[in-house]
């Protein structure tokens, strides 16, 4: 006989019940929460009991912030070249290229931005989208926006901009979209902002899906470079080749902000021909056969919108060569 048939008394029942009942914790309330919730009502007219439901469902993740805190950019270009710039990468680089390749053509043509590097970005970001990443957006940026202080204003804006986005600029339900522990989304990894300002619906199905729209993400990701300033037909970067006795250059950033013609005077020769106006920036990294000297020109700093790191916008621009190389090469012997 089981034991609640074998419970005669009420009172024993019930007090049986009570304790195998399931205690309901407390809804989280994140810090700040409350405050964000009241700028989001009041800019967009959302209920705020819903948003205060997303919000209270998200969860604070250790393994975020411990991400954010070792970047991979934070490593030398000997050590951050290997990890985007493999024959797997660049192959698969020319096959999704020529797989699509009506569709990136027709969209590179429309926005001047060359075809390899629409590509090189979904090869950098995502391995063509297949490494979208795991975490749940909103987890990221209530981690980043609410408990890691270092980026705080920045996160935080950005899951601002989260919760305001209208529905038909995201791929899909606000609490189910995954992506990097920094809260970027889909193929192209754009942060809430960069859809909001970027976001293109290519296939013009009235939704912008940076998930599961190729023409969305490439179209998305050829405007963002458009937006930043991209010249058709422009160089992106060249080696240099310094003198015995070089000047000395601190380059806080990738703008472009001298002539060529100056760089060489101070030392810096290219190994191309180029404009000796063509305005130039100069990056120096520790290379695996030692020091590494590049001219880096407008698109390279366009680059350097989508990810500040040199390392980036130069693992791009290599992988892109690798796959324009490797299309013309599948071009010759068919």
């Amino acid at each position: 006989m089981s034991f609640l048939r074998s419970c005669r008394l009420p009172g024993v029942l019930a007090a049986f019940l009570l304790a195998v009942a399931p205690v309901h914790a407390e809804k989280t309330v994140h810090p700040g929460q409350a405050e964000l919730v009241r700028e989001v009502a009041r800019d967009t007219g959302k209920d705020p009991a819903t948003l205060n439901a997303l919000l209270s469902a998200a969860q604070m993740q250790q393994s975020i912030i411990d991400a954010m805190n070792r970047p991979a950019e934070a490593k030398p270009w000997k050590d951050y070249r290997p990890i985007f710039i493999t024959p797997k990468r660049i192959d698969e680089g020319v096959a999704f290229y020529r797989e699509h390749r009506e569709l990136i053509e027709r969209i590179a043509d429309q926005y001047g931005v060359a075809p390899e590097y629409l590509v090189a970005i979904l090869g950098v970001e995502t391995f063509y989208g297949r490494n979208t990443g795991k975490y749940k957006v909103l987890d990221a940026l209530v981690t980043l926006g609410l408990y890691y202080p270092p980026r705080a204003k920045f996160f935080r804006e950005q899951l601002k901009v989260l919760l305001e986005l209208p529905a038909d600029h995201l791929a899909g339900p606000l609490d189910t979209l995954t992506g990097s522990y920094a809260g970027a989304q889909g193929w192209g990894q754009f942060m809430p902002s960069s859809i909001r300002d970027f976001g293109v619906d290519g296939d013009h199905d009235g939704h912008i899906d940076m998930q599961g729209s190729l023409p969305d993400i490439l179209a998305s990701v050829a405007n963002y470079f458009v937006g930043h300033g991209w010249e058709r037909g422009g160089p992106v970067a060249a080696r240099a080749q310094p003198d015995n006795a070089p000047r000395p250059l601190e380059v806080p950033d990738a703008q472009p902000r001298w002539p060529l013609e100056q760089l060489e005077a101070w030392g810096y020769a290219p190994l191309e021909a180029f404009d000796p106006g063509r305005m130039t920036s100069l990056q120096a990294l520790e290379g695996g056969n030692g020091p590494e000297y590049w001219f880096t020109f407008q698109n390279f700093y366009v680059i350097t919108r989508y990810n500040k790191s040199p390392l980036y916008a130069l693992a791009v621009h290599q992988l892109a060569q690798g796959i324009a190389a490797g299309v013309r090469s599948a071009d010759a012997v068919r």
